[in-house]
């Protein structure tokens, strides 16, 4: 009996080490010259579909969202490709009030009164959220959109993902003028529009201890854009 939970408390502490160790994963790998830009791998395994276009109201751009088909297995001994997989789902993005949510490979943009479609990153990205600022362009006629998303393998795993550091980008409703406006190697903490000001807060956080970990000991960063001006220009401020 003794024996039985021994190994019992082994097992428990093995599981308590493992889910640190899981917690605990850094975010960003660094190397001796602080480049985190690394290549991500293909996965040839996966097939790239494209969800019916969506139409943003008092714009004049379809937008195409893009991702990886889903397969959902069925029971504990099915397999990608096998006979026993038939749950797939062809939906790959989800709408709500003016904002586009998924894990998207890109958006395509397509003028309603042309047969063209182009890309909105032409490298590869993870776009969590895309939305359009519809209050924005009520008031001022700038029509833009925001997204936050994953641009680069920062933890070195081959991959581009969640596990990634997570960016803001803005965009024209076109696609056009794709700009990142968070820094490198700094992880978006949430952003916020503020109507009356026309402006577009967010915060993000720097590793300055350089842990790989997004934590208390860092330093949070923030900052703002003035979405009326002809150049979005980030200014920093300081609440605290």
């Amino acid at each position: 009996m003794k024996k039985y939970f021994k190994y019992i408390a082994l097992i428990l502490v093995g599981t308590v080490i493992s889910c640190r160790e899981e917690v605990q994963k850094p975010k960003v790998i660094y190397d001796a010259s602080n480049k985190t830009n690394t290549v991500a791998k293909t996965d040839s395994t996966q097939i790239e579909v494209a969800d019916l276009p969506i139409q943003m109201e008092g714009t004049d751009y379809l937008i195409h969202p893009v991702g990886d088909l889903r397969v959902f297995e069925r029971g504990s001994k099915a397999r990608y490709g096998s006979s026993s997989v038939n749950d797939v789902s062809f939906t790959i993005s989800n709408l709500g009030e003016y904002e586009i949510t998924g894990y998207l490979q890109n958006l395509k943009f397509q003028k309603v009164d042309s047969d063209s479609i182009r890309p909105l990153s032409d490298k590869p990205v993870l776009i969590l959220t895309a939305t359009y600022l519809k209050t924005v362009a009520d008031k001022t006629k700038n029509k833009i959109m925001v997204y936050t998303l994953t641009d680069s393998d920062t933890n070195r795993d081959g991959k581009i993902d969640t596990s990634d550091i997570k960016t803001l980008y803005l965009s024209d409703i076109s696609g056009e003028n794709f700009t990142k406006i968070s820094a490198d190697l700094q992880e978006l903490v949430d952003w916020n529009l503020i109507e009356s000001k026309n402006r577009l807060y967010f915060r993000t956080i720097e590793d300055t201890n350089q842990n790989g970990q997004f934590d208390k000991n860092d330093v949070l960063h923030y900052n703002y854009i003035d979405l009326t001006a002809k150049k979005w220009e980030v200014k920093n401020y300081k609440p605290i």
